[in-house]
């Protein structure tokens, strides 16, 4: 179910998040925020980081789009009701002039959406065991998941159909993030203990997977990985202990300190808006009944929070269009 209430069509949604596009003629307010939300089972693009710090609520969520395996008829056949248990992704990924949410949840399910007309392009259930944590759109319309209790990063054929389930496989424990790496045209996946690049070949109907380079994290428990955008060829790692930029040219690892003592520990996701240099990020409160959610987004440079009341968030990111 797609839910737009103030923009229609797929041009508008292409310029949803983008600076560029102006509410009704006021000023750029930046790239909005999308979230994945355990309590409702839902990934919601939220209002930008400025309108966000200025919302009172809690009479409302500010979201701007939604989407739910839950709503969709046409998943029926991969049982959402236990696969889309526990969403852990959500990100955006524009490809041939269409934007895409790429979602996962630890329940098993993996899917590529259409934001324009709220259709799965691909998804399938690669089984609650395996707990896929991320999941990455490659230009040939692949898709490349990570799973962290299955210990494996996948590149399924997505391309070749809604149901495509042919696979390639690259063993890599505690698999928790994937990104593609356009620039140097390398599939990067972090695990427990290292990052890996991973050279995708093959054809996208019987796709391959082979380690260029595995790099040993500075300390354990790799959890995220994301694309320095202020910075093109640098990455966003984080661990269970600290927050790094990773410079793949000098293959080097640069602790990012952020405010409080513990700012940087054990982060879900993290990502900047190359614009205003501002930080979002997303770490569990362990308290309540999700030890690993939380209802705060977390702003630095400069520093805010945000929290959305009834939520249990597991990941934020910029809703950009990249």
């Amino acid at each position: 179910m797609l839910r737009t209430p103030c923009l229609v069509g797929a041009a508008a949604l292409l310029l949803l998040g983008s600076p560029l596009a102006g509410r009704a003629g006021a000023r750029s307010y930046g790239w909005e925020v999308v979230v994945v939300d355990q309590a409702s089972r839902s990934a919601m693009v939220l209002q930008s980081a400025e309108e966000l710090m200025a919302y009172q609520g809690p009479g409302r969520l500010p979201v701007v789009w939604s989407w739910s395996a839950d709503r969709e008829p046409a998943l029926a056949d991969l049982g959402p009701a236990r696969s889309w248990t526990n969403p852990s992704e959500a990100k955006s990924r524009v490809r041939a002039g269409r934007r895409y949410l790429v979602t996962t949840a630890s329940g098993g399910l993996a899917a590529v959406v259409d934001t324009a007309t709220g259709r799965t392009r691909w998804a399938a259930d690669v089984g609650g065991a395996a707990n896929p944590h991320s999941i990455e759109l490659l230009p040939d319309g692949n898709a490349a998941v990570a799973a962290s209790t299955g210990g494996w990063v996948r590149v399924y054929a997505a391309s070749q159909g809604p149901r495509a389930a042919a696979y390639a496989e690259y063993r890599l424990p505690g698999a928790h993030g994937v990104l593609w790496d356009g620039r140097a045209g390398l599939l990067r996946a972090v695990g427990d203990a290292e990052l890996t690049a991973l050279r995708v070949g093959g054809t996208p109907a019987a796709p391959t997977l082979t380690p260029v380079r595995r790099t040993p994290l500075p300390d354990g428990g790799g959890h995220d990985l994301a694309a320095v955008l202020g910075s093109p060829g640098r990455f966003w790692v984080a661990t269970l202990r600290h927050l790094y930029r990773y410079d793949p040219d000098a293959d080097r690892f640069t602790p990012v300190r952020l405010s409080g003592p513990h700012a940087d520990r054990d982060l879900k996701s993290v990502g900047d808006e190359p614009f205003t240099g501002r930080l979002l990020t997303v770490a569990p409160e362990h308290t309540g009944p999700c030890d690993w959610c939380t209802s705060v987004i977390t702003l630095h440079r400069p520093e805010g929070a945000r929290t959305l009341r009834g939520t249990h968030l597991y990941k934020a990111r910029w809703w950009s269009i990249r």
